[in-house]
């Protein structure tokens, strides 16, 4: 679903058209294996989940870059065995598709430069293609190529849309389009099948971005396909 001139939504992916760039967010590489280590006990079906997923998205396709906008794996002060194995799994699979990859730094990513380093990868606050500047969304760069940009495109939120009816929720990952200052704001969902998110409805924000009021902002569902469900505030009265 397009939802600017050249921006498409592709599942759980945003796609800048044509600078021919797929951008990605919160993998959280590791998780189940973080949630085994708490006594959490699931079967590790994460990595396989993603990766069908992932390959569903870019099947055959050449990107000029891809960007995966932080949060790439989950431990903060270690990397575990799962996440290094994951990580260039990951990295050499998207590999496959592009000559660029682009790893924005998320606030999980405290130890991902030796994982980087493995495939001569560097790390980013940010990147800026076009006018469009992306970066994960936990701290607001102080940067001219911000200031500078009419389009940001965050993740770190994990935003996601529970809807009653009767007893029953459910409950839809979800991207939310709307304005930062003067700015088109994008806010990607996670790719991290574990975990839905963090209701937009109801839940307290953690990005600084979205430190403004949100009715306006479009929430647009994925599910079989991507669906424009409207604007938060009317949402919120359903």
């Amino acid at each position: 679903m397009d939802i600017a001139k050249n921006i498409k939504i592709i599942d759980l992916a945003l796609f800048l058209k044509k600078e021919k760039i797929i951008i990605f967010s919160d993998f959280h590489l590791g998780y189940d294996e973080s949630l085994n280590k708490g006594g959490v006990l699931i079967p590790r079906f994460q990595f396989k989940d993603i990766m069908e997923r992932l390959k569903k998205i870019i099947k055959k396709k050449k990107f000029k870059a891809i960007v995966i906008n932080g949060d790439l794996k989950d431990e903060f002060g270690t990397i575990s065995s799962s996440e290094w194995k994951q990580t260039l799994e990951l990295l050499d699979y998207l590999s496959e598709h592009t000559k660029k990859i682009i790893l924005i730094k998320g606030n999980h990513d405290i130890l991902l430069g030796p994982i980087a380093k493995k495939r001569n990868i560097g790390l980013k606050d940010y990147y800026k293609v076009g006018d469009v500047f992306i970066t994960h969304g936990h701290k607001i760069p102080n940067s001219i190529e911000l200031a500078t940009s009419n389009i940001i495109v965050i993740g770190n939120e994990h935003p996601a849309i529970s809807l009653s009816k009767e007893n029953r929720v459910e409950s839809f990952k979800c991207f939310l389009v709307g304005k930062w200052k003067n700015k088109m704001l994008i806010v990607l969902p996670s790719f991290n099948p574990i975990t839905v998110g963090s209701d937009v409805l109801k839940e307290k924000f953690l990005s600084p971005f979205l430190n403004i009021n949100i009715d306006n902002f479009n929430a647009y569902v994925v599910e079989d396909k991507v669906y424009n469900f409207g604007k938060i505030k009317k949402l919120q009265n359903l």
